[in-house]
């Protein structure tokens, strides 16, 4: 008897249609993943804000005011309200590092040796403070790979040993240009807000949003910031800088907030996220709002603490 022998493997036409279903499956399957890091990415970044919102409450319950949007008084000038509230999100080793460091005695010879970007000009050299180069998670925004590396001081142009850690996150200095000597938002230079001075209501006034760092990574340092002036393109923004803009050769349409690429040195004159569609506010009642671009139409009245405006945020 004569047994029939059965192939076992696959035909060129069969191989074919396996790799096309397999391909098919990666099709899908890489997408869903991208969004599930994106959605993951922007839930952080909401969480982060929402931390660092009940860390300027709690500033302001033992300080009877906000932090400054950048103080200038010494030891701690040009430090940002980041750096000023660091123990209330679980940072006080750090503040404590920075602090004893800042408040060492002005060596003799030339000024600004205790600046915190240091005294590279100076001679001998003076390094910065320590907590400039330090990367803090909560200040970070997680779709954004750049927040999570560091600059060196020869790149940054500040003492060569040194190093530079960056933010994505700034204050809101004012409705307007940001750089005017009275503010009305927040946070902004040498600012000492109370909850009491928002009269538009907490929940109603922006108090922190997203931009990542410039393009050239020369504005977003989180710990102190000197900015184009007053602090702005460090560590806080206003709803039109249209100054800072000019400055750098930007047109104003680019101010406020829109859409933006890491790529265009002109928009890090407005607030923007790398999350799609828009990005994370949070309120001054420490609650995290995400807002869609359309909502630049309103931002100017979201970002003023004073002025009394009505402002329905429900289309946005």
């Amino acid at each position: 008897m004569v047994r029939s022998s059965r192939r076992s493997g696959f035909t060129l036409i069969e191989l074919l249609v396996v790799i096309a279903i397999i391909a098919i499956l990666i099709a899908l399957l890489v997408p869903a993943v991208q969004k599930v890091r994106e959605a993951a990415a922007r839930t952080q970044c909401a969480n982060n804000l929402n931390q660092l919102g009940l860390a300027i409450h709690s500033y302001h319950d033992a300080n009877k005011k906000m932090p400054p949007g950048i103080k200038y008084q010494f030891p701690h000038q040009y430090w940002s309200w980041m750096a000023m509230i660091m123990p209330y999100y679980e940072q006080g080793p750090l503040y404590n590092t920075a602090d004893n460091w800042a408040k060492q005695p002005i060596p003799p010879g030339p000024q600004y040796a205790w600046w915190p970007w240091g005294g590279f000009w100076l001679s001998p050299q003076t390094p910065a403070n320590p907590a400039l180069g330090q990367i803090v998670p909560i200040l970070i925004c997680p779709a954004d790979s750049r927040q999570q590396v560091t600059l060196s001081g020869t790149q940054a142009g500040i003492y060569p040993q040194s190093s530079v850690a960056f933010t994505g996150y700034l204050g809101i200095a004012d409705s307007r240009d940001g750089t005017e000597a009275r503010q009305n938002g927040i946070l902004y230079w040498t600012s000492s807000t109370r909850f009491a001075d928002i009269s538009d209501g907490t929940s109603n006034t922006m108090m922190i949003g997203e931009r990542p760092p410039s393009q050239d990574l020369y504005y977003g340092w989180w710990f102190a910031g000197a900015g184009y002036n007053m602090g702005v393109g460090d560590v806080v923004l206003g709803a039109r800088s249209v100054t800072y803009a000019a400055s750098l050769g930007c047109p104003a349409s680019k101010v406020g907030f829109q859409p933006g690429t890491m790529f265009d040195p002109c928009d890090q004159v407005h607030f923007w996220s790398p999350h799609t569609g828009g990005g994370n506010f949070a309120m001054g009642d420490a609650s995290v709002r995400f807002f869609t671009y359309q909502a630049n139409a309103i931002l100017p009245m979201l970002c003023s603490r004073n002025l009394n405006e009505v402002v329905d945020m429900s289309a946005f």
